[in-house]
């Protein structure tokens, strides 16, 4: 396994220790950040989701420059995505600092385009990402990290910039969406 495709291993063994931290209530405490209070355990479990996700971008840039491009990281990579984007998505959801409407909608999204995307792997096309929905990962990565951190730093001025940031990758999520299909319907259209 090479070094790519074990950072996309990492970023999955993540997600287990991410998901207790936001979900175990543990006795750490809180910050008072501005006019609202940031749990430790967030505050941590926000910091694994950041690394996390940096790890998408290290792991495929490194890949793309050595030459170390694999079907296992083709597979991997984008599986690891999701259950990372869907887990915080859906933990948002339970802390009530996301809509659940949004939230079905972006990962319906993201089902969406993986069907596709199986549809095409099975006729031996490759179907790449397009610009619009790298801008709409990574307005969903900012999304997820400022309201991870309830906020912060923007709750000193009362500033709703991660829920902002929210409903823009909700907009990139569905134009990025619409687009993908488009481009790519001849996939569904010919498939045997």
């Amino acid at each position: 396994m090479n070094l790519p495709n074990k950072l996309t291993f990492s970023r999955i063994l993540l997600i287990p220790f991410f998901i207790m931290l936001m979900s175990i209530p543990l006795p750490w405490g809180s910050w008072e950040i501005g006019d609202t209070q940031l749990p430790i355990a967030h505050f941590i479990a926000a910091l694994i989701f950041i690394i996390a996700a940096g790890t998408d971008w290290v792991d495929g840039y490194y890949a793309r420059k050595h030459n170390l491009v694999t079907n296992l990281g083709k597979f991997m990579d984008p599986l690891a995505d999701k259950l990372l984007v869907s887990a915080a998505l859906i933990l948002l959801v339970e802390i009530e600092l996301a809509p659940a409407w949004v939230v079905i909608i972006i990962i319906s999204r993201e089902f969406a385009v993986t069907g596709l995307r199986l549809v095409a792997a099975g006729e031996g096309i490759v179907l790449a990402a397009g610009s619009m929905g790298k801008l709409k990962t990574a307005t969903q990565m900012v999304a997820i990290a400022v309201l991870l951190l309830h906020n912060f730093p923007f709750s000193y001025v009362s500033f709703p910039f991660g829920t902002i940031m929210l409903y823009l990758s909700l907009v990139f999520t569905i134009i990025s969406g619409v687009d993908y299909f488009v481009k790519n319907w001849h996939v569904m259209r010919d498939s045997k």
